[in-house]
């Protein structure tokens, strides 16, 4: 399991409680991508293969479902970065960012629902907009040292590009937002003469 995003996703010890932690999250996040927020809480529980009692102990709250499954999905994004090393960091960071734009997309109505309440889960933003902000950090410091992109190139244009390109993948798919995002850093990268 990944490290707790700052502290928020508190999981069980227990390895057999963990899994029907793990299971219900990732339940929740492909119906909730599927159906939206409102969707039923025993789908969720059957989809994860255990029962109501089981899913209301770990979540007494659908809005404590949807700010955990915000949660999880940050951290995958973070964890994802990091398998990411390998790759020439020009690609790296196209990749991530294409990875970022899926999640958006795919998450439209789970961010919408996250932010009708954001003062009761101000702790989450800001530490899930602390680590895309340090993940986006870390990938363009590393693409900079190899000259593969432009010096003056930041985290907030990046984060900025993310956005606007996944309304496209919303309307027009996730192939035409990669096709948009490979042209951006086609202009970015870095020329003899820069």
């Amino acid at each position: 399991m990944p490290k707790p995003l700052n502290g928020i996703l508190k999981p069980p010890k227990r390895a057999d409680a963990r899994r029907n932690y793990e299971a219900l999250l990732a339940a929740a996040a492909e119906t909730f991508s599927a159906h939206g927020t409102d969707a039923p809480l025993d789908e969720i529980a059957r989809r994860a293969g255990v029962g109501n009692a089981t899913l209301y102990r770990n979540f007494p709250t659908r809005r404590e479902l949807i700010v955990a499954v915000c949660a999880s999905e940050v951290e995958a994004l973070r964890d994802h970065a990091e398998h990411l090393v390998d790759i020439p960091p020009r690609e790296a960071l196209i990749a991530w960012l294409d990875k970022f734009v899926e999640h958006i997309a795919a998450n439209k109505g789970l961010a919408a629902a996250l932010m009708t309440g954001a003062h009761d889960n101000s702790a989450l933003i800001e530490a899930s907009n602390e680590v895309i902000r340090r993940t986006v950090s870390k990938l363009l410091d590393r693409a900079r040292l190899a000259k593969a992109v432009k010096p003056d190139l930041d985290v907030v244009d990046l984060i900025s590009l993310a956005n606007a390109v996944a309304l496209i993948a919303e309307s027009d798919g996730q192939a035409q937002a990669r096709r948009m995002l490979r042209m951006f850093f086609d202009g970015a990268a870095v020329s003899r003469r820069d």
